[in-house]
């Protein structure tokens, strides 16, 4: 069955008179006569789900009017609202729109924060009685990953999650859709879609990935095309005959929840009604995804099994028996930490096991630091490895991807305890066959175990796809048949189960000699006997041969191209193995800014500096070098926000150092900065990454904040000395005020330069405006900003 969602309801009010800068919600109290009429139009047009008023209604958002103390009864007044509109054949979905701010750390918005102004809106709408909570617009995965928790908590409604997707077809923090997908299903999402940004044209693609990643219904609701302002009107470009041409290219690719978002109209839902009704269903092949088991980070989505290579579980991230390693965690220092994650990715790992466990600390806190740290520095899915249960949900807490448990064993408190936060949190679970009695020593005692704990994990909700098995290693030094059990477990588990299989390797040499040579010999036999997943050392170069060579052998190297790549021309010497850097002082502070490392680069400034290097020196031939590096990576899609911000910071450490050591050479700004969102938009969580970015380049920011009048700006410019004005507009009804704020500044005389941005923003509309130029996102004002400051000093 096909839904039909209403349209606009921004675009509807604007209509209707919304005064600019004036709270949508707030109509729900004041004018619900005029959001019911609203309401009855999508009806009349053909929408069998209304969205309730309620997009900007949590206490975040409506704090900027002074309204937070109203929650409640603004989201119940929108679904009074929409009952009045309502047939008996017509669904209410409760509208929840973003906070505005990113959660820690790419922001500061906690995420039990989050959690509980998600909370707070969602209770209101299902106690007014919605059909559905509508989750959307939102651009980061943590956010909805919290959104997502509370609607869980709070109700037992269908929760239809919509990310807003960029042109390259990832979120702003990177997330893509089928990434998306796996999160979100796994967290138990009734729906998976998009809306906002982007026409259909363009949200085609992510319809067609989401289908292939997830066996939800799909759901997108498009733009009328990008707005365009002609004539000081705000425009959308797309017709409704036009946006209805793409409708049966969505319905094809699988979406069975259509509608629109901004720009679209009553005209728009009738048109898209009209081809839904004459749509022949039939035409649209049945979905079948394969059930595979995947792990992924915020950006990144890693499948296991046997129809899959193997992967590397990097095992270092584990202080047992690693004092150094142990004293950086109690400290709270991460410098050991993080290193061990990038150089472990480096030399192949696929996945990061992290354990926290130091005797005397507190292990969920430092678990919480760690995942934050590392989901920030690396792409690749994280494994928590704990016997902690409050480590373990600070962990997936923090983690804004689908983590591993590692691991669940068959004693009673382990798995009352695990399985429910798996469940709740979408993790998959590391199944490991101990159980009350004791460590089973043959394969079939170990499959009758795992039984155990499979059936507890149906029975807690679980699916197959979110278990993974481990064989269970046992030192054969001690047991002469340890090994032989072993590998017969893994080929029992591939007979009963079929799950993938996960591991570690070095206990079976525990004791014995050339501890290297028994573990990639054991390794080997494993990978035929089953095993998709070794826990390892990354370092290891006799383990790297092995898998190298496997996968020809395992069918995963389609005729050793990999294998001849690495192998052909000379013996291995890797760089990936390398775990240490080499390189002059400047190359290893570069990778340090590139990497994030915020510890690691403050020493190698100062040791840059105490070798007779200069301020100067250190500025454009490592942290600028580095810089342009990462704008290069972020534009071409090799790294994202948070590894962007990441890296500012580390600049901005690095800096800092410098200042503390040489003041004379370090107090210079590269140039003053008025940033403001102009008046009646009060989005500004683009403009915010554009300040935090522009400082920890060395700029001199001046933030105005949100909802800026034109007078105000002008005066900041004037008193401060600017040298470059940064202004922003979310909104297609404020778009006019970039003009005016434009023509304020030339008419008061200031040469500053000014740089606009905003998701509604183009370059031509910023020449239109006669804007000195246009930004498409942080990095590219940045750049922009210190080309412009280049030409002032020419």
């Amino acid at each position: 069955m096909i839904h039909v969602f209403d349209g606009a309801m921004g675009t509807m009010l604007q209509q209707a008179g919304l005064p600019l800068g004036y709270c949508p919600e707030l109509y729900n109290i004041e004018q619900p006569h005029i959001i019911t009429a609203i309401h009855q139009q999508y009806i009349a047009s053909g929408a069998t789900i209304i969205e309730t008023n309620t997009f900007g209604a949590n206490r975040i958002k409506l704090q900027h009017y002074g309204l937070s103390n109203k929650v409640a009864e603004l989201n119940k007044c929108a679904v009074n609202a929409a009952r009045q509109a309502c047939g008996p054949q017509t669904k209410i979905a409760g509208s929840v729109g973003p906070t505005g701010k990113f959660i820690t750390p790419i922001g500061n918005l906690g995420f039990d924060e989050a959690y509980d102004v998600f909370y707070e809106q969602i209770c209101a709408l299902a106690e007014a009685g919605v059909d559905y909570i509508l989750i959307e617009t939102v651009i980061d995965i943590q956010e909805m990953r919290a959104a997502l928790l509370a609607a869980k908590a709070a109700t037992n409604k269908p929760v239809i999650c919509q990310l807003s997707y960029g042109a390259d077809g990832r979120t702003v923090t990177g997330t893509d859709p089928q990434t998306a997908a796996i999160i979100l299903e796994a967290m138990g999402a009734s729906v998976i879609g998009a809306n906002c940004s982007l026409g259909p044209a363009q949200l085609l693609p992510i319809a067609e990935s989401l289908a292939k990643a997830t066996s939800l219904p799909i759901s997108i609701q498009a733009n009328a095309g990008m707005p365009e302002l002609i004539n000081g009107q705000t425009v959308f470009p797309m017709s409704a005959a036009q946006m209805a041409e793409w409708i049966p290219k969505l319905l094809s690719a699988g979406v069975s929840y259509i509608g629109g978002c901004c720009g679209t109209t009553p005209d728009h839902i009738k048109e898209i009604r009209n081809v839904v009704d004459h749509f022949d269903q039939n035409l649209v092949p049945h979905r079948q995804v394969p059930a595979y088991t995947a792990l992924t980070s915020r950006s990144k989505t890693v499948f296991l099994g046997p129809s899959f290579p193997t992967a590397i579980i990097g095992e270092r991230i584990n202080p047992t028996g690693r004092k150094a390693l142990a004293a950086d965690i109690k400290e709270g220092q991460f410098i050991a930490v993080k290193k061990e994650a990038l150089g472990q990715v480096r030399a192949g790992a696929k996945i990061l096991d992290v354990n926290m466990g130091v005797p005397g600390i507190d292990q969920a806190a430092a678990m919480t630091q760690a995942i934050r740290e590392l989901s920030m520095l690396v792409d690749v899915p994280l494994a928590i490895d704990t016997t902690d249960p409050e480590a373990l949900e600070a962990g997936l807490k923090a983690y804004p991807g689908r983590a591993l448990i590692n691991s669940v064993s068959a004693e009673p408190e382990r798995l009352e305890s695990f399985l429910p936060l798996a469940k709740k949190y979408g993790a998959a679970v590391l199944c490991l066959p101990i159980a009350p009695g004791g460590v089973p020593q043959t394969a079939q005692e170990r499959v009758d175990v795992i039984h155990t704990i499979v059936d507890a994990a149906f029975a807690a909700g679980l699916r197959p796809t979110d278990l993974l098995l481990d064989a269970l290693v046992l030192t054969v030094a001690a047991e002469k048949q340890a090994a032989l059990e072993t590998l017969d477990t893994l080929r029992q588990y591939r007979q009963h189960f079929g799950y993938p299989a996960v591991m570690g390797l070095s206990n079976i040499s525990f004791g014995l000699p050339r501890r290297d040579l028994m573990n990639a010999t054991f390794c080997a036999m494993s990978l035929a006997a089953g095993l998709d997943a070794p826990i390892l050392n990354p370092y290891d170069p006799l383990m790297q041969d092995i898998i190298a060579s496997s996968q020809p052998l395992l069918g995963h190297d389609k005729n050793g191209k990999y294998y001849s790549t690495v192998y052909g021309a000379a013996p291995p010497s890797a760089p990936a193995r390398a775990a240490d850097r080499t390189g002059s002082l400047l190359d290893q502070i570069r990778i340090a800014v590139e990497d994030g490392e915020k510890e690691a680069v403050i020493p190698l400034v100062r040791q840059a500096l105490n070798d007779g290097h200069t301020a100067l020196d250190i500025t454009d031939n490592a942290l600028t070098a580095a810089m342009n590096n990462i704008g290069a990576a972020y534009g071409a899609g090799r790294c994202y926000l948070p590894q962007v911000m990441l890296a500012a910071e580390t600049m901005r450490s690095a800096f800092l150092t410098i200042k503390e050591i040489l003041p004379s050479h370090s107090t210079t700004s590269r140039g003053k900065v008025v940033l403001a969102t102009v008046k009646g938009d009060i989005h500004d969580l683009g403009k915010n990454i554009v300040a935090a970015l522009l400082e920890n380049n060395g700029f001199t920011v001046i933030d105005l904040g949100k909802d800026v009048d034109t007078a105000t700006i002008v005066e900041a410019v004037y008193s401060h000395q600017a040298h470059i004005v940064g202004l922003c507009a979310l909104m297609t009804t404020t778009m006019p005020q970039i003009d005016a704020t434009i023509i304020a500044l030339k008419n008061a005389g200031l040469s500053v330069k000014t740089i606009v941005g905003g998701a509604v923003l183009t370059q031509e509309y910023a020449d239109r405006a006669g804007a000195d130029t246009y930004a498409s996102d942080g990095v590219a004002a940045v750049n922009i900003a210190k080309q412009l400051m280049e030409e002032t000093t020419i």
